[in-house]
């Protein structure tokens, strides 16, 4: 299956109810709890709306110092070891998932080769009007983080476990995807702002990928793809993972 989303012959892996709901709820107020994140009954979220809180180690924002990302990777995965008890622990359940689909390859957290570990994953909590515009993912292509093992892989992909919608109103789309991979010719479209366009001239179709809490997608994050603003009042969160793949490559990072 992972090789078939490498050359983008589907546009997502998709599995439903593989998280109990019960404890996307449970995992949320212990956030609340814990003050990473807010009471979205707080009166003080709307009078001072926020965009996106993350909990977890993102390598696109703190990448460009390899110290500080380093070091807060591993308060991250301090964080991690107590952060679930009592609950069937989700980044576990994104890395099995994987591994159903990886055809024997070893599933394991991100690591340098002097041991110092990425994050294992990402917590996303979406606020208000944000979305994400027409683009792509690629330590290697876009970032060009050469500097870390990661980039290594041929290609990149994402899981995303969704917690909770901006809506109770069933599911609620978490992303489109572009039938397009990232090429240097797409590249001008998307710094313009004008991929739509440039979509509708070459004839390129798209799918929207809905899930309800406990449902978890992997796609090609090489696919133009992106994320619509909220629809509702409550928050869109999801706990989110990059995944390195090589065809040849008998291990599979997860950061």
């Amino acid at each position: 299956p992972l090789r078939t989303l490498s050359e983008a012959v589907i546009p997502a892996l998709i599995l439903r109810g593989v998280y109990p709901p019960s404890n996307c709820e449970s995992l949320i107020r212990r956030f609340i709890s814990r003050g990473l994140m807010p009471d979205p009954r707080d009166p003080a979220v709307a009078i001072e709306p926020r965009k996106r809180i993350d909990i977890g180690t993102s390598l696109g924002n703190r990448g460009d110092d390899r110290e500080a990302f380093f070091e807060h990777a591993a308060e991250t995965n301090r964080l991690f070891q107590t952060l679930f008890d009592g609950f069937e622990n989700p980044v576990e359940v994104l890395y099995q998932s994987l591994s159903g689909l990886a055809a024997g390859k070893k599933v394991s957290g991100a690591c340098e080769p002097d041991g110092r570990r990425y994050g294992p994953a990402i917590f996303r909590i979406h606020y208000g009007d944000h979305a994400y515009a027409p683009h792509f993912d690629s330590v290697r292509l876009r970032e060009k983080r050469v500097n870390y093992a990661v980039s290594r892989f041929q290609h990149q992909f994402a899981g995303v476990l969704c917690l909770q919608n901006d809506s109770t109103a069933g599911g609620s789309t978490q992303t489109i995807l572009h039938r397009c991979l990232w090429t240097p010719e797409v590249q001008p479209s998307l710094s313009a702002g004008s991929f739509h366009s440039y979509a509708a001239e070459h004839n390129i179709g798209c799918c929207r990928v809905e899930l309800n809490p406990g449902d978890l997608y992997f796609f090609n994050t090489r696919c133009i793809h992106e994320v619509p603003a909220l629809q509702g009042e409550s928050p869109r969160i999801v706990l989110a993972g990059f995944i390195g793949y090589s065809p040849e490559d008998e291990e599979i990072f997860v950061w």
